[in-house]
């Protein structure tokens, strides 16, 4: 399943990074896209992935999740 991510605070490569290395951290996602430009990530994830677990690592990277879609 693939869900996009729009991050805020993000404003460079640097900020990608922590947010791609937060991401790939939690169990269940198996690839990760950040995209400064957009102020998203494309992840895929299996479906037991809650966005609460999602939300909290980035949160904990020192951003924030403002909205998460399924695509």
């Amino acid at each position: 399943m693939k869900k996009r991510i729009q991050i805020e605070g993000m404003n460079c490569m640097h900020c990608v990074k922590h947010v791609t290395t937060a991401l790939n951290e939690v169990e269940g996602v198996s690839q990760v896209v950040v995209n400064l430009k957009q102020n998203d990530a494309v992840i895929e994830v299996s479906e037991n992935v809650q966005n609460d677990v999602l939300k909290n690592a980035i949160s904990e990277a020192g951003y924030t999740a403002k909205t998460i879609e399924v695509l």
